[in-house]
């Protein structure tokens, strides 16, 4: 397809937030791909901040990383783990990245004498950034959700662009799907549709009028629940997609493949229909996951477990790495602030595997380094990722090379033993957005280690999220008494791994692998470590 001809496809909330747009968009898009077509998606936020990397995730979620270091909002990971396809940058915008990017070039003389706006100058920019992915030549169709609920003051500019879009490009490249709530009231035992027509009136009043109605669903819509949404909101009535609550989120492509979702969106597209989906892979992926031959309990031990979408990628990998063993993965959440040498058998007992997560300052650090001597100890299982690995450097200083003030400069600026130390590069940053050492960076494996033996390569890339590395001046002493460098940066000489080499299964990586982890290709860091959870629970 002629990039002057890719299609548009807006996918729109209302009635309430986390209904699962990104879902839905994954999982349509799951279903265009398996037809042929090339697709991508992309994740517009309203929210100020330029990006979500300096926000807490308890507030967003975790920050998803991409290969280009861009920090983008987490609906990128759901994006990239359903189609298997990399996303950048320009996947992931916010109403901050507009804002300065029109306020840049205001100030570089670019409006000289105009007076800048919000229509044209926003919402032109708007436009620009939604159109950048498909005039690449690249893709065929680029889905766009677009975040928030509508009727919020700050996605005003965001449909008033879509409103604009629509009008330059016609019906034929560029549709609506608005999601939205039918909800069921168990007083009244029957379904409402006034929610979802009131959010349609909304869409309306802002100039735009809704192709396909999505609708999240907890019972099964009828056929005249449909017509009457179909007659009030002025659609057709195969145009009401049903979305009803499933089990796990990989069933959605299945449900709106049913559902005849992708037939309904190429004939409004006006795009062939290739061949029938090819989900075959998927459905295998699926029969695995939901049909286990065995079981671990796997600890997470972090500072965010509260919220579970803090560490989403880790918790979707662990279903693929589960399925590809054929093994339920169950994840006990552990907050690390619980964790002390008086608790820490009780806390950890029963577990088969232990990951201890990433994140940032010293909140529950000493509850993840008692909870990895523990593990050491007893040779169970270990995963550390990020500060989980520099974690575990830091055990390993304290308790067996016995230097007791052994710690990272993040958490003790005057530690006489600065084992985890800030990068060079690092040292003389101030800005806190987008300027740590992010994306993807070379790694170069140690034969004879069990980080060679898991990716059965010497040269590999992952993704990064730091500003902290294992301090090289004490490695030797290290690696004298067990802890090896199982991989290295070729460039820069950083410690990316470290294993034990008498501990069954102990490997603490400075990256994140659960950022690469895909349905069809899960992290083999992680698929290993499910293994020697199974094998340790095995021979327990």
């Amino acid at each position: 397809m002629k990039k002057d001809q890719a299609r548009y496809i807006f996918v729109t909330g209302g009635v309430t937030s986390s209904l699962g747009k990104g879902i839905f968009s994954a999982s349509l898009a799951k279903l265009l791909q398996a037809r042929g077509f090339r697709v991508t998606i992309q994740k517009f936020d309203p929210y100020i901040n330029v990006d979500p990397g300096t926000l807490n995730p308890y507030e967003h979620g975790e920050c998803y990383v991409t290969e280009d270091g861009a920090e983008t909002d987490l609906d990128l990971g759901h994006y990239e783990r359903f189609l298997g396809v990399e996303t950048s940058q320009a996947n992931n915008v916010t109403t901050g990245a507009v804002y300065l990017s029109v306020i840049t070039r205001e100030r570089e003389g670019e409006f000289l004498g105009k007076t800048v706006q919000v229509i044209p100058h926003i919402t032109d920019e708007i436009q620009r950034r939604m159109l950048v992915l498909g005039e690449s030549g690249e893709y065929d169709i680029v889905i766009t959700e677009i975040g928030g609920t509508v009727g919020d003051i700050e996605s005003l500019p965001y449909i008033e662009a879509v409103r604009q879009l629509k009008w330059k490009l016609g019906d034929s490249r560029c549709i609506i799907i608005h999601l939205t709530l039918v909800p069921y009231l168990n007083s009244a035992h029957e379904l409402k549709t006034k929610p979802t027509q009131h959010s349609v009136k909304l869409l309306l009043e802002s100039g735009l009028q809704a192709d396909i109605l999505v609708c999240r669903t907890e019972h099964p819509l009828p056929k005249e629940l449909r017509r009457k949404i179909a007659l009030f909101c002025n659609v057709n009535i195969n145009s009401v997609i049903e979305a009803a609550d499933v089990k796990t989120i990989y069933d959605v492509p299945l449900n709106l493949l049913e559902e005849g979702a992708d037939d309904i969106v190429l004939a409004k597209l006006k795009l062939p229909k290739k061949h029938e989906p090819d989900l075959a892979n998927w459905k295998a992926f699926l029969s695995r996951l939901k049909n286990p031959t065995s079981s671990v309990r796997i600890g997470l031990v972090g500072k965010y477990v509260e919220l579970q979408d803090a560490y989403k990628s880790i918790l979707e990998s662990f279903i693929h790495a589960g399925a590809a063993n054929e093994c339920k993965v169950q994840v006990i959440s552990i907050q690390s602030e619980h964790i002390n040498d008086n608790n820490v058998a009780e806390k950890l007992a029963d577990l088969d595997g232990v990951l201890v997560a990433p994140g940032f300052g010293d909140r529950g650090i000493e509850g993840k380094i008692t909870a990895i001597k523990y593990v050491r100890e007893h040779k169970i299982p270990f995963f550390g990722i990020c500060l989980g690995m520099q974690c575990c450097v830091i055990e390993f200083g304290r308790n067996v090379l016995k230097l007791k003030d052994a710690h990272s400069t993040e958490m003790n600026p005057n530690t006489k033993h600065p084992v985890i130390d800030m990068m060079e590069e690092q040292k003389h940053v101030t800005e806190k957005g987008g300027t740590m050492r992010l994306g993807s960076y070379d790694c170069r494996l140690y034969k004879k280690t069990k980080a060679f033996e898991v990716y059965r390569s010497q040269n590999i890339t992952e993704r990064h999220r730091h500003r902290y590395e294992f301090n090289n001046t004490y490695l030797k002493d290290y690696e004298a008494k067990g802890m090896m460098a199982a991989g290295v940066n070729p460039q820069q000489n950083l410690v990316e791994i470290v294993e034990l080499k008498d501990h069954p299964w102990f490997i603490g990586v400075q990256f994140h692998p659960e950022l690469k982890s895909t349905v069809e290709n899960p992290h083999p860091l992680f698929v290993a470590f499910v293994k020697a959870a199974m094998d340790y629970k095995h021979q327990g």
